[in-house]
């Protein structure tokens, strides 16, 4: 199966979800939902699961699409997914490292999953210990001065085993991420900070998968992925209701309507 084919599947499993558990931020999830799965089924070493490339969603409001890639690739089960959110459930809202294996660290207080990341890269390579570690980070996320801290201070630290990609859809809870916080020129200032810096559509697998293997001897690289907030449905692309609304019925047949038909296409 083709990545496109295993993303518009993602879809589907993460709007299945939202519809269930009656939750919000799908528009989060399936905003980097290509991003996973490149990462899933082109890149992350998982197969010795001892000695595993370590990937961090530090954007954890976004946890179903998480969820929905580590189902899909057979680390959890079906009795998980089915009961995200849900009382008694295995799967919270945000994510908890002590739920279900693949999640490494807990995520949803923003900021903390990247300097969490940089930590374990920085160890692996102490201990020269052949373990790559990615980090997919929110735009709004990089507001948060514990960001900047880290972004500083690991680029002298030789972390070629680093690789952020950030989820650059410009649309956070309360409006566009540059209307509410001056952070451009985004690319520039990691560059300054002494990082390897590459810019791709973030829902070209192709592109994606280039900037993932690309290598960079001494420095962390970031990728800035240009994406769409509730990509793959048409109705939910680009707008920030979809960071709060619930999928209904009625929603959920309308959207799995559109993602059969980008199958057939």
């Amino acid at each position: 199966m083709k990545t496109m084919d295993q993303a518009n599947e993602l879809r589907k499993i993460i709007i299945e979800m939202a519809n269930k558990s009656q939750s919000a931020h799908v528009g989060s999830a399936l905003s980097c939902v290509d991003i996973l799965a490149v990462l899933y089924h082109k890149i992350l070493r998982l197969s010795n699961w001892d000695e595993r490339d370590i990937f961090i969603l530090s954007k954890g409001q976004a946890a179903m699409a998480l969820y929905a890639a580590l189902y899909q690739k057979g680390i959890i089960e079906k009795k998980h997914i089915d009961s995200y959110y849900l009382d008694g459930g295995f799967l919270p809202g945000h994510l908890d490292r002590f739920s279900v294996p693949g999640v490494e660290v807990s995520a949803g207080s923003l900021g903390h999953g990247f300097n969490i990341g940089l930590g374990m890269a920085y160890a692996y390579k102490q201990k020269k210990i052949d373990r790559h570690v990615y980090i997919v980070l929110g735009d709004g996320e990089s507001q948060e001065g514990s960001i900047w801290e880290g972004a500083m201070f690991s680029a002298d630290l030789g972390l070629d085993n680093l690789t952020v990609i950030m989820d650059y859809n410009n649309l956070q809870g309360y409006g566009r991420a540059k209307e509410i916080c001056h952070f451009e020129p985004v690319r520039d200032k990691w560059e300054a900070f002494g990082w390897s810096v590459i810019e791709v559509d973030g829902h070209d697998h192709a592109q994606l998968e280039i900037a993932l293997r690309a290598e960079y001897s001494g420095k962390p690289k970031i990728i800035i992925a240009k994406t769409v907030k509730g990509k793959g449905v048409s109705f939910m692309e680009d707008q920030l209701v979809w960071h709060y609304y619930m999928v209904t019925d009625e929603i959920k047949e309308k959207a799995f309507l559109e993602l059969s038909e980008t199958v057939l296409s």
